[in-house]
């Protein structure tokens, strides 16, 4: 290829304007390129997290994540110190109409099924936390523990954004069972249910 002069070089408009072209297409892909690769980054799918966590969606299959509430007594109680047992993990508040239906059954789920096997944990979502619970627990003449997530942590980590909502997870701590809605669980239905993951 022939090498061109200064002078031949100016001779050659065309060469000019080709050569500036190409110099223009060129920059115009590299800042293509960059965008493409930039946006492609910021749109990228996340890596996974753990369920029930960042995502506050736990799903049937999960391990139920563990998380420490005081009772109507003051005590911790946390959801890890009942592995082993059968856990009826309800979200509830005292304004709901669903959730008071269901937990006269629940109830007497509580007081017919060995302690050593069996768990209910009624987690109030209730903001005035024991000032509007304990009046509704000695009006109704619960035992079963009811504890406080007045700040809705433990509520937005399960993703109750519905009441009643149910978990019951088994001696394990994997989420066997997510039910919307009150439910009748003096029901055989739902008694074969918690027999069925006793055995398990």
């Amino acid at each position: 290829m022939a090498i061109l002069t200064a002078d031949e070089d100016r001779a050659h408009p065309c060469i000019n304007m080709t050569l500036h072209r190409a110099a223009l297409v060129f920059t115009f892909m590299a800042v293509g390129v960059f965008c493409t690769a930039l946006f492609s980054e910021a749109e990228s799918p996340q890596p996974k997290t753990r369920p029930g966590f960042e995502r506050g969606v736990v799903q049937v299959g999960d391990e139920a994540p563990n998380f420490m509430l005081r009772d109507l007594a003051g005590n911790v109680v946390s959801l890890s110190q009942l592995r082993g047992k059968v856990v009826l993990l309800n979200f509830w508040a005292t304004w709901c109409g669903p959730c008071r239906v269901e937990m006269p059954a629940m109830e007497q789920l509580y007081r017919t099924l060995p302690r050593r096997e069996f768990e209910i944990l009624a987690v109030s979502t209730d903001q005035q936390g024991a000032a509007v619970t304990r009046p509704f627990q000695r009006e109704m003449g619960f035992t079963f523990p009811i504890l406080h997530d007045s700040e809705y942590r433990v509520g937005l980590t399960y993703g109750a954004r519905s009441l009643p909502l149910t978990f019951m997870v088994d001696r394990r701590g994997i989420v066997r069972q997510k039910i919307f809605g009150a439910r009748d669980w003096g029901s055989p239905e739902a008694r074969d249910l918690i027999q069925e993951l006793m055995k398990s």
